[in-house]
This record gives C-alpha cells, structure tokens and sequence, in this order.
C-alpha cells in the first residue's frame, strides 16, 4: 500500500474580533455555534496581541470584525487573527467584514493620492485570508481587488421589506443621493414594485470631504414619500441636505435607508433634528444606545451573514441568497 486514505470531515470554527461582539455572537446562534475563546489585548505601546484558546487545525475558519471608529485599530486585529489562523493551520481562511474599511478611497481622485482599498485587501491576501465576505461594498469594483473569492452581499431585501410594512400604503418615489447610486435606486424601485425614481445632482469641492455645495432634484418627488437609499451615513451632513433639497421640492416624507451606520462626529444630532421621518440602518456597526434616538431603526443583518458563511462552508451558493442575482 502506497498510500494512507482517510475520510475527514470539516468543522466550522467561528472568531470575533473586539470591534462589534454582539454581532458574531448573534451570527453564531444562527450557525448552531459559539465563538472561539480568542484572548485579545493590547501592550502598553499600543500593539496588538492575539491567541486562540482552542486548536484551530485543519478548520473552516470565519473571522468576523466590524469596522468602527478606531478603524485601523480593529483593521490591525483582524489581519493578526487572520495570520494566527494560517500560522496555526487553518485549512481556509475567510474574512468577514460587513462594512468593508477604507471602501470610499477605491480610485485616485487626484495626483499622488493611495488607492487605500486595494491596499486593504491586499493586506488581506498577505496576512493569509482565503476568501473575503462582505456587505454593500461601497463600490462593487473593489471585489476585483482580492485576488480571491469575495462574497458580495446585498441588505436590499431586507431594508425593502422594512419599507413595504411601515411605508407600503404610501405612494413612493426612490431617490438617490446622487447620480453614482442611481442602479441600486433601479433595484430599489423594481423591489418596490416599479415606483418612481428621482436622483439628487449635487456639486462637490474636493478639498472639502463630507460637504456638498449645492443640490437640485430630478424626478418627481412632489406629496410622495421619498425613499432615500445609500450604502453608508458617515456624518450625516450629506444626507441631511439631500432631504432639505427633497422638502424644498415638496416631498411629502423622507425615509433615509443606509446599509453601513457610521454616524461619525455629530451625525446623530443632525439626523435626530433633522425632518427626516424615520431613519433605517442595518448593524454591521456597533450603534452604541447613547447614539441610538427615536427616529433610528436598526435591522440585523446576522441572518443574512449566517446564511451566507453556510453556503460557504457547504460548498453551496451565495448568489442563490438573492434569487440569482449577481
């Protein structure tokens, strides 16, 4: 005999980082598991150390951060765990970030500036991922920059059904913040059965970020209810605006819908005064309860990501998750 067969069978090991614990935890109970013990801290100069607390050899390996403010913090922890995993012999490797760090500096607006999203899954790669899982990338060209499988999810489902059972007795029109988002407001609006669309036309300075200069509406928007979509709210400046321009135009409601909750700086004092009706994230961010306010609803996306990291697992498809589309 030449050879040593053996039948194996494959485990499925789920990590959190620090960043957003609750998350992993609320996946983990989809899956049927529990998080692997992982000691966790940081040294007196600000480095970060890592450790499994239990053998990670030959698993399916989900390592699982959401990306808040400190941002290059949990960025770091990710990569460590990333590269403890492949150090300690997990058979693969798979990077869950629902909110994708550094997705907004995806191409060189001008000279001598990072493309820093490539640089991140580049980092990624080198650290020893396998294959990279996350949510409503800010650009869905930045799955070209892993040189490996990305698992792109969608939270349109989910915020849509939302909507359709708060909102669905009204007559809707779809508005994008601004032209670059106008295929999502596409499939918004089939979602919606065919509503209306409208989209913001705003001019920006580019030495100012998070400041738009001026806005107008295009599309009809007048008595309806306007549905405004993006995939993030950073500090809630941009949006804010867009919703004044939209009452301007006499809409009759706004109901903001983002994927990514951000809300840096005084985002949720802007939203909260704001006359934005009601405001929908999902929580891929950790929205801490001094930050949540009456107008926020925030929706899981751990069915989804559960759902997901199975297909993955079980050698099935992703893309079935969302009727086949890609």
């Amino acid at each position: 005999m030449s050879a040593i067969r053996q039948t194996t069978s494959k485990s499925l090991m789920l990590f959190s980082g620090r960043a957003h614990p609750e998350l992993a935890d609320e996946i983990a109970g989809h899956l049927g598991v529990t998080p692997t013990p992982t000691a966790s801290y940081e040294f007196a100069n600000g480095e970060l150390f890592v450790r499994f607390e239990e053998s990670v050899r030959g698993c399916d390996a989900f390592i699982v951060q959401s990306h808040t403010a400190p941002i290059n913090t949990w960025l770091m922890e990710q990569l460590l765990m990333v590269d403890a995993a492949k150090r300690a012999s997990a058979k693969r490797i798979t990077v869950v970030a629902p909110f994708f760090p550094y997705a907004r500096q995806d191409k060189k607006h001008r000279g001598r500036e990072p493309i820093s999203a490539r640089l991140v899954a580049d980092m990624f790669k080198i650290a020893g991922a396998d294959r990279l899982m996350t949510v409503d990338l800010h650009t869905a060209q930045i799955q070209g920059f892993f040189d490996g499988p990305v698992d792109h999810l969608f939270a349109l489902d989910l915020l849509v059904e939302n909507v359709k059972e708060r909102w669905g007795d009204r007559e809707i029109t779809v508005v994008s913040p601004d032209s670059g988002r106008v295929r999502v407001s596409e499939r918004w609006s089939d979602r919606l059965g065919g509503v209306p669309l409208a989209f913001i036309h705003k001019t920006r300075d580019p030495m100012k970020p998070n400041e738009v200069v001026a806005n107008r509406v295009v599309g009809e928007v007048e008595g309806r209810v306007c549905i405004l979509v993006d995939d993030m709210i950073d500090t809630g400046g941009t949006i804010v605006k867009a919703a004044e321009t939209l009452f301007d135009a006499g809409a009759a409601d706004v109901i903001v819908c983002a994927t990514h909750g951000v809300l840096s700086g005084a985002a949720v004092d802007r939203l909260k005064n704001s006359r934005v009706s009601e405001v929908i994230v999902t929580n891929t961010l950790p929205i801490e309860p001094a930050r949540q306010f009456d107008k926020l609803t925030v929706l899981s996306i751990a069915p989804l990501l559960a759902r997901a990291i199975k297909e993955v697992f079980e050698d099935g498809s992703v893309t079935s998750l969302f009727g086949g589309a890609s």
